[in-house]
């Protein structure tokens, strides 16, 4: 059984992470945090506190650490005695972590795909052009390292498996849809990293359709969604994680992401795009400076961990999928809704981050119990979908279908 968990990461994603291994640290022991700002882990173990959410008398701790430097973070799971690292930090830092796990051999879980600083969306698939090359020496060393554990990817990648296995004898399809009908009453800003979030959109979009790859640009493709809850949705055909492994796992299916976006922020990202400010490239100012545009307009916006107080209103993220049972044509809609306030008066941050920060800890429980304990790497629709989604319920995100009109709760 393995117990003690490293977080890596101070964002709003890792206070969510860091609330829900502290309630449950009866099963995962010590609680460490780190980032390469302590002051920020210092903050989150605060909110922690204050909200009564750790109830053993486990370690609670914040570290300092630079998660670009392999040795540095290898030096620190020896120091903490971590045996589960859960890294929630910048998808630029993830091949460092990974290796730093490989190096101790200790469990490995992030929430996204690696990405250099220079490079936007690269050939597919994108797992392919990292995580997957470390894929032999996890195995040679019996290092469990669960790839996109978060909500999308990682639940998404669950409810696809959970639908297929469920109600299908044959997938056709698989579509993500993602949606935030919440509302944080800012001019404009973005639900977790702008620059993360800005690098998704900047890039091809990339679906596997018809046995192959795809292209096309952000906002060609666009789509109206009659969902639960949240009711009538625009969401636009986008590259994504999950699109990258399913296709591996499931290549006899269309599988494809789309994301909700209103008219006000299509209209600021396109201005920001067709000006060059988003660009990743560097330039250099009049007075000789050089500077990334992308990352200017980063430090202007908003913090997204800074809008959880205000924030109000609904997401809701499921996966349509359709396939054939029987020879009968079925079509299937897995989901969860997710409150916004509600994550904010439970942890303090807003329902992204929530439904974020979530999975990584169900999948961190799954590894101490040893049932997704896998001693290799996978992706989450590789591993047994019940015993995480019924976690996951447990401690904070349900599960719901949608089959022939009818809304049932199955987790």
């Amino acid at each position: 059984m393995k117990k003690n968990v490293l977080i890596i990461g101070a964002g709003g994603v890792a206070q969510v992470v860091a609330h829900k291994c502290a309630q449950n640290a009866d099963l995962l022991g010590d609680i460490h945090i780190a980032s390469r700002t302590q002051a920020k882990c210092e903050a989150i173990l605060a909110s922690v506190r204050d909200k009564g959410a750790h109830k053993t008398d486990g370690a609670l701790m914040a570290h300092e650490v630079d998660a670009t430097d392999s040795r540095a973070v290898a030096a620190l799971i020896d120091k903490t005695g971590a045996q589960i690292v859960i890294n929630v930090a910048s998808a630029f830092v993830n091949m460092h972590v990974l290796e730093a796990c490989i190096e101790t051999g200790v469990a490995y879980i992030d929430t996204a795909i690696h990405e250099e600083p220079d490079k936007i969306c690269e050939t597919p698939p994108w797992y392919g052009n990292y995580e997957w090359k470390r894929r032999e020496r996890c195995a040679e060393k019996g290092v469990t390292a669960i790839l996109g554990a978060g909500f999308d990817p990682g639940v998404v990648n669950a409810y696809a498996r959970y639908a297929i296995d469920e109600y299908m004898d044959e997938v056709k399809s698989i579509d993500i849809v993602d949606i935030n009908a919440g509302s944080h009453g800012k001019y404009f800003a973005t639900n977790f990293d702008p620059e993360i979030n800005f690098r998704e959109f900047t890039g091809t979009v990339y679906a596997w359709q018809n046995g192959e790859w795809t292209s096309n640009e952000m906002f060609e493709v666009g789509h109206d969604w009659d969902l639960p809850v949240v009711g009538t949705q625009r969401a636009y055909m986008s590259g994504h994680d999950e699109v990258h492994s399913l296709a591996a796992n499931y290549p006899q299916a269309d599988v494809r992401f789309w994301m909700g976006f209103g008219e006000h922020y299509i209209n600021v990202f396109t201005v920001l795009k067709n000006i060059g400010l988003l660009s990743e490239q560097p330039v250099k100012l009049a007075e000789g400076q050089e500077v990334v545009p992308l990352k200017v307009v980063k430090a202007c916006l908003p913090d997204p961990s800074s809008l959880a107080p205000d924030y109000t209103g609904k997401t809701c993220i499921g996966d349509l999928v359709k396939g054939t049972k029987g020879g009968e044509e079925v079509e299937v809609f897995v989901y969860n809704v997710a409150d916004h306030k509600e994550a904010y008066e439970e942890v303090g941050s807003q329902g992204i981050s929530y439904t974020a920060g979530v999975p990584p800890v169900a999948a961190a429980m799954l590894i101490a119990t040893g049932e997704w304990d896998a001693k290799e790497m996978r992706n989450v629709e590789e591993m047994d979908p019940k015993p995480f989604l019924k976690v996951l319920s447990e401690i904070g995100l349900g599960t719901w279908v949608r089959k022939d009109g009818v809304e049932t709760r199955v987790f």
